[in-house]
C-alpha cells in the first residue's frame, strides 16, 4: 500500500494521544498530502461530507508474531482479549480506522488541498493510507453493541486545572487539554497517587497527578 498522505497533530509522542477517534473532538488537526495526491482532483466534492474514515498506519507500534491476546487500556491493563476484539495498535497489519470531521478543505499552491479535521487520536506526522467518505446511513448502527467497550465508555476523571496554569496555555488549546486530560492519560497499569505524569501538547508539557478520581494539573512548562 502506498501512503498518500501525513497528519498534522499536537502530539509529537503517543502519549496523551486519545485512545478512540472522537472522543475529544476539540483536538484539531491537518492532513498533508504526498505530492502525487496534490492534483485538487482528488479531493473534488469530498467539501459535501462532515465527516471521513481515515485509514492510516500504527507507524511507531510494533507487533510480535503469533500475539493473539492484547491488554485493553480500559480494562485496567490486565484482562486479555483477542487482538482481533480491540483496538490495540499491535496488530499483524499495523493499520487504523478513526471516524474524523472534515471541518474544512484549503487549497495551497504548493502543496495542494489541505483537510482540516477535528477529534483525530493519532500522533504528529503518523502516515495517512486512505480517505474515504463517512455516510450516515450506512455507517451508523444505533442498536449495535459494544462488546466490554460498553462498560467502561463512561469512563472519564475530573481534572483541576490551576487557573494560573491554564493561563500559560493559548486559548485555542485549552477546552483540548482539559478533555484530554479527562479521558486519563495514564497507562492502565499505573495508579500511584503520589507519580507525577506529563507529556507533550503542541510544544507544553503539562504535568500532573492522579487521585481517587480526580486529576490535578502542577505544572505547564
Amino acid at each position: 500500500m502506498e501512503i498518500i498522505a501525513h497528519i498534522k497533530t499536537d502530539f509529537p509522542t503517543k502519549f496523551g494521544v486519545p485512545r478512540q477517534s472522537g472522543l475529544v473532538n476539540s483536538l484539531e488537526a491537518k492532513i498533508i498530502f504526498e505530492p502525487k495526491f496534490r492534483n485538487p482532483d482528488y479531493v473534488k466534492e469530498l467539501d459535501k461530507f462532515s465527516h471521513v474514515w481515515l485509514l492510516w498506519q500504527f507507524s511507531e507500534a510494533e507487533y510480535a508474531d503469533n500475539t493473539a491476546t492484547v491488554r485493553p487500556p480500559r480494562l485496567g491493563g490486565n484482562k486479555r482479549v483477542g487482538v482481533f476484539a480491540s483496538r490495540s495498535p499491535f496488530r499483524p497489519n499495523s493499520i487504523g480506522l478513526s471516524a474524523v470531521k472534515l471541518e474544512k478543505i484549503e487549497f495551497d499552491p504548493k502543496l495542494g488541498a489541505i483537510l482540516y479535521v477535528s477529534g483525530a487520536d493519532m500522533i504528529d506526522n503518523t502516515p495517512i493510507i486512505d480517505i474515504k467518505p463517512y455516510l450516515p446511513f450506512a455507517d451508523s448502527i444505533p442498536s449495535a453493541v459494544g462488546g466490554f467497550a460498553d462498560e467502561v465508555k463512561g469512563y472519564s476523571l475530573r481534572v483541576e486545572f490551576p487557573e494560573e496554569l491554564l493561563n500559560k496555555l493559548p486559548q485555542k488549546y485549552r477546552a483540548a487539554v482539559k478533555e484530554v486530560l479527562a479521558e486519563d492519560p495514564r497507562p492502565s497499569y499505573q495508579d500511584d497517587p503520589a507519580r507525577i505524569y506529563g507529556f507533550i501538547f503542541a510544544g507544553f508539557e503539562i504535568k500532573f497527578k492522579v487521585s481517587e478520581g480526580v486529576l490535578t494539573v502542577v505544572e505547564v512548562e
